[in-house]
């Protein structure tokens, strides 16, 4: 079965740094593209992050552009996001997505933006 297993949450000072790590096991067949989204309290659900298998592309949501990067270690089985210049408005639960014969979340973890 497949599972994907985020870890690194934490609270972090504005302008501090964080990285989030999704580890991906039990796909039949490999993931396509692979995705962060978050959501905050009392808003709808955002896509921050997007890399695809085959061509390592990247897209990042307007919000994230020049803090985040979004990134993989294929021999560890791990999909990365570091957040760096961490602004309050950043606090949210972050979920891992894959795309392989379904599209598949993760259980999310929490990330705090605060002084």
């Amino acid at each position: 079965q497949a599972q994907l297993v985020e870890s690194g949450r934490g609270l972090v000072q504005p302008g501090g740094s964080l990285r989030l790590s999704c580890v991906v096991s039990g796909f039949t067949f490999s993931p396509y593209a692979m995705s962060w989204y978050r959501q905050a309290p009392g808003k709808q659900r955002e896509l921050v992050a997007t890399i695809t298998s085959a061509a390592g592309l990247t897209n990042y949501a307007d919000s994230v552009k020049g803090r985040f990067t979004i990134s993989r270690d294929n021999a560890k089985n791990t999909m990365y996001l570091q957040m760096n210049s961490l602004k309050p408005e950043d606090t949210a639960i972050y979920y891992c997505t894959a795309w392989s014969d379904s599209y598949y979340w993760g259980q999310g973890t929490q990330v705090t933006v605060s002084s």
